[in-house]
């Protein structure tokens, strides 16, 4: 059966010197899948060529991106701002959703590791929506040829199922396989940023660790600042990274490991500040001067990667860490003053495969030391790519916003399999209401939560909120780190979340909605991230007997009893940020 490219692709290029050809590869239902090749009877340099094709909006109720935030609209085709991917940005997907969350149209590409750009936009003139990815859409090195594929997914179901198989399928590349998540990576982690910056105080850290390790955190983070004295929140300093402020880190960490605590420990990779000793080795090999904070070192030198890469395995096996938080990874980019040539001692002219090789190098050194090692990455760089080498995605920084932290957590954790998603670390201002407080933990429940909290001054009634909570998820994290996660109504902020694992159902109601009940679990938990005091549920299904246990924010239980839980519309009293427990009745 001869096979037929279901799509009408236009292929735009502005050279003759190597052409271009799209074929099917494979065909699975409404799972169309291409070949893009390029070939020349001789090396050529490859220029944008863009791969359009459209489709009737019919059923489109907006454009999801991997870091779009609050922004998930239908854009038009006169906004030119189009998505770029590249290895350490995003992700080359972009999945169009319906007015009932269904996948109309979820298209990526194979390639992680080049830049492309992407974009799905509604033409007015004829009401369709036009997409187009555009490969090599900056300078690159010649090449002999090229190959990458395509994906098209139109199955009617919801568009995180969708997505979800896109994350499946850049596995599927040898090239592209994730490292394990080890346990540690799946622990909640207190980080010190928010709370102290730049200013840390060994005893006062350890004092925080005691505390966090019984209120059920596992990890501390110990972010900028131990490098330097300087307290300006800069990175002049960066490059050389001996411990100024906590001199003996080896005794630190064995200090931190006695209170039940890991330690991992921020490194900013790309910057080497003008006022290190680094600095003036390496003049000449940066990506640029030019950068607001800081020199960007030039990762296409081999003395470069291997000046880092000893910098982490020294670390780690000089001060017994951990892990590390391996921060600003999308710097690593081409600056207007960057020269895109292999010349002058530099071993690549592609940075982003210059990226791939220093952080490929890095996790197998740092693994041969200890296999566990644990490595956040913040988003944006958090696509598949950055799979290979880090275990820990987390949020990027959204202090003291419960809705950002949420949409972040569920953008990231649709499309990265089993890595550990990580929320952003929650803090909130002393004097809120406790309620509102733990708003800021509820929110980071579909992830692994991060707290940046002063513990020591915290009342007893916020640490009973902060030990409830996290024992909660500790005791659950199972299902709601493993569990089929669905997010609800996107261009809601997704105020409706829930995880499903077995017999347990899990959901959180962020918004004042009803929720849809659909499943017979015998263990259902509704999580009211609401300021609310009820919550309103729509069984679809006579579910039947459940008993009824219902919790404030602190782990008070406020009422048990029997409830019948019948087809329709029924609401249940909770308190504000409060837990509802259902259990199935079994009777003999």
């Amino acid at each position: 059966m001869e096979e037929v490219i279901t799509h009408r692709f236009n292929i735009t290029k502005s050279s003759d010197a190597f052409d271009v050809t799209i074929t099917p590869h494979t065909k699975d239902k409404n799972i169309d899948i291409y070949s893009i090749r390029f070939s020349a009877y001789k090396e050529f340099i490859p220029v944008p060529v863009t791969i359009s094709w459209k489709i009737p909006a019919i059923n489109i109720k907006g454009v999801w991106k991997p870091t779009s935030d609050f922004s998930k609209r239908i854009m038009d085709d006169w906004e030119l701002n189009h998505m770029e991917s590249r290895i350490s940005v995003d992700a080359p997907v972009l999945s169009l959703y319906g007015h009932d969350d269904t996948n109309t149209l979820t298209f990526a590409c194979a390639d992680a590791i080049n830049t492309t750009s992407l974009n799905a936009l509604y033409r007015e003139e004829d009401n369709c929506i036009y997409c187009h990815i555009t490969l090599f859409p900056e300078p690159h090195h010649a090449i002999t040829e090229y190959y990458t594929e395509l994906r098209i997914d139109q199955n009617n179901r919801h568009f995180s199922k969708a997505l979800k198989d896109i994350g499946l399928w850049w596995e599927s590349f040898e090239h592209l396989t994730p490292i394990t998540t080890p346990p540690l990576a799946q622990t909640p982690v207190y980080s010190t940023w928010y709370q102290f910056h730049q200013n840390l105080e060994p005893e006062l850290l350890l004092q925080e660790c005691k505390l966090a390790s019984k209120l059920g955190y596992e990890l501390m983070i110990l972010d900028d600042g131990w490098q330097t004295k300087d307290s300006n929140r800069g990175y002049d300093y960066t490059g050389d990274w001996e411990p100024e402020r906590i001199p003996d880190l080896a005794e630190f960490t064995k200090a931190v490991h006695d209170t039940g605590m890991k330690l991992a420990l921020w490194y900013s990779v790309p910057f080497c500040g003008k006022y290190s000793k680094a600095y003036q080795k390496f003049k000449g090999k940066f990506l640029t001067e030019n950068h607001r904070w800081a020199p960007v070192f030039d990762p296409r030198y081999p003395e470069v990667r291997a000046y880092l890469i000893g910098l982490y395995t020294k670390a780690l096996t000089n001060w017994n860490l951990d892990g590390f938080k391996l921060d600003f990874i999308d710097e690593f980019r081409a600056y207007p003053d960057t020269i895109l040539t292999q010349e002058n001692g530099r071993d690549f002219s592609s940075i982003n495969e210059a990226v791939d090789r220093l952080l490929t190098d890095i996790i197998t050194s740092l693994k041969a030391i200890k296999k566990d090692v644990v490595i956040e990455f913040r988003q944006k760089y958090t696509g598949p790519a950055m799979r290979k080498y880090g275990n820990m995605f987390r949020a990027f920084d959204c202090p003291g916003d419960t809705a950002m932290n949420r949409v972040r957590i569920a953008d990231i954790k649709m499309i990265c399999g089993d890595t550990a998603v990580h929320s952003d670390m929650f803090t909130y201002h002393k004097d809120e209401p406790l309620e509102i407080k733990a708003l800021q933990l509820i929110n980071t429940l579909f992830g692994v939560p991060q707290l940046s909290v002063l513990l020591k001054d915290t009342s007893q009634d916020e640490a009973k909120m902060i030990a409830f909570y996290t024992n909660y998820w500790n005791q659950n994290a199972t299902t709601l780190l493993k569990g089929e996660f669905t997010p609800h109504k996107p261009l809601a902020n997704y105020p409706i979340c829930e995880s499903f694992l077995n017999d347990q159902h899990i959901i959180g109601v962020f918004d004042n909605y009803s929720i849809p009940i659909t499943s017979k679990a015998s263990k259902i938990d509704i999580i009211n991230g609401q300021v609310n005091d009820h919550v309103i549920i729509d069984c679809l299904n006579n579910l039947g007997d459940y008993n009824i246990v219902i919790y404030n924010c602190t782990g008070e239980k406020t009422h048990e009893s029997s409830i019948s839980l019948q087809k329709g519309i029924l609401k249940i009293e909770v308190p504000s940020s409060g837990l509802i427990k259902l259990s199935k009745n079994t009777y003999l």
